[in-house]
């Protein structure tokens, strides 16, 4: 007997389960809600681009929200602590450092294996009753009403219908939903690409993180562990297009001397490479964060260029705010969690970390971009000034926290117990 399926009802959909969906997806498990993950790649799939063979910076106020979700004790052995920074302007005197230690804190950062993340996310996801995946499916068609949103989905080759009192976009910066939610995005091309891969060189790796700042774009270094050697760091190299196509073709030699030449000994002498990939750069803002029935987490909202690793930090800020809110508004019995009155604040009070992070990324950019003689001499000044200033270090340090004036019980590492719960 054959006849059209009856619609699932959830009280949210998360429309991508990726670092910053599946994120949402665990702060919500222990709420009263039917939430409902779709995600068009199995977690353990190649083709799953949140989880590859990138690492991710996450800053302390990233480490406690992980810990309030009691994720951290899995990720920390594989996580690698940042226990100092080292910036410097590529042929110039400009340089600046930032030591934990001078901070008291334990790290800076840590730099975790995306895979690793992903592992962890999907495992406190698989024995979360409250949420239904599906997977790996594909959003078709999004239709808002007043009270209720319906989605049309393509799991394997079955059409599945559901509907949802609120659709969370963490689909990217390609976003379906937000299109269909007729949210516009200003899109910015940086005219770089990023050229990660792993690389392993004959001085250990000390904790360090460097960014150094050439013509053609900012060069990353990140420490990671790896098992059974202590050399190996992640590489983030941003090229113009024609020159990142180049670098990409050559030999692991040829390629490992070049960077040699635009980055210096500071970490030691290249050895071995890992497989390189490329990501085109470009900032992508959304032209705001919530529409009827619908909110935006992420790249969705905003897309950024890499330069200081605040993109997931940011996006996961955003999950944490949304999460705290929804625990708020259901605390004391059931809601409508899609209700207007009810997102306006989370939009109010995500623009100004928002506008923040993206200010501070967007011109550290394009400030060591330029050439022009007065900004060379300004930003060298610059981290020279900033270098002997312990309270701009400070300050950059809190940077993790965000621009807003309220830090969340999520990044405080707090859990969103509910009333009368222990």
């Amino acid at each position: 007997m054959t006849g059209l399926a009856v619609p699932q009802h959830f009280d949210i959909a998360v429309v991508g389960g990726g670092l910053v969906g599946a994120s949402l997806a665990v702060a919500l498990r222990g709420l009263p809600l039917r939430i409902a993950l779709i995600e068009a790649h199995a977690p353990d799939s190649s083709s799953q681009p949140s989880f590859d063979d990138r690492t991710t910076a996450l800053g302390n106020a990233s480490r406690r929200v992980f810990e309030a979700l009691g994720l951290w004790p899995a990720l920390a052995p594989e996580a690698a602590p940042i226990t100092a920074i080292h910036v410097s302007d590529a042929g110039r005197f400009g340089f600046a450092r930032l030591a934990a230690a001078e901070l008291s804190l334990d790290a800076l950062g840590y730099v975790v294996p995306n895979r690793v993340l992903g592992r962890e996310l999907w495992r406190a996801l698989a024995a979360a009753p409250a949420v239904t995946p599906f997977m790996p499916a594909r959003l078709q068609a999004l239709t808002v009403a007043d009270d209720v949103a319906t989605l049309e989905l393509v799991q394997a080759t079955e059409p599945v219908s559901i509907s949802a009192k609120l659709v969370v976009a963490a689909d990217g910066a390609q976003s379906l939903v937000r299109a269909v939610a007729g949210l516009g995005a200003t899109v910015d091309d940086y005219d770089q690409v990023a050229i990660v891969a792993s690389l392993r060189s004959d001085r250990a790796n000390d904790g360090v993180a460097y960014e150094r700042f050439t013509a053609a774009g900012p060069m990353a270094l990140l420490p990671i562990r790896v098992a059974g050697s202590a050399a190996w760091r992640t590489l983030v190299w941003a090229a113009r297009p024609h020159d990142a196509e180049r670098l990409l073709q050559l030999p692991a030699e040829q390629f490992m001397r070049e960077w040699q030449d635009a980055f210096g000994w500071r970490a030691g002498r290249a050895l071995q490479l890992g497989a390189r990939a490329r990501y085109p750069l470009s900032l992508s803002r959304a032209d705001g964060s919530v529409a009827p029935r619908v909110v935006l987490l992420g790249n969705a909202a905003q897309s950024l260029h890499p330069v200081a690793g605040q993109g997931f930090n940011l996006g996961l800020r955003d999950a944490a705010a949304l999460a705290e809110l929804l625990h708020a508004a259901t605390e004391s019995g059931p809601a409508d969690v899609g209700a207007a009155e009810l997102l306006a604040p989370y939009a109010a009070g995500r623009a100004r970390d928002r506008d923040g992070v993206i200010g501070f990324t967007d011109t550290l950019v394009r400030v060591f971009s330029s050439e022009h003689r007065l900004a060379v001499a300004a930003r060298d000044a610059g981290l020279l000034l900033f270098d002997l200033l312990p309270p701009a270090k400070r300050a950059l340090s809190q940077v993790s926290l965000g621009f807003g004036a309220r830090t969340g019980r999520l990044a405080r590492g707090l859990p969103l117990t509910r009333r009368g719960s222990r």
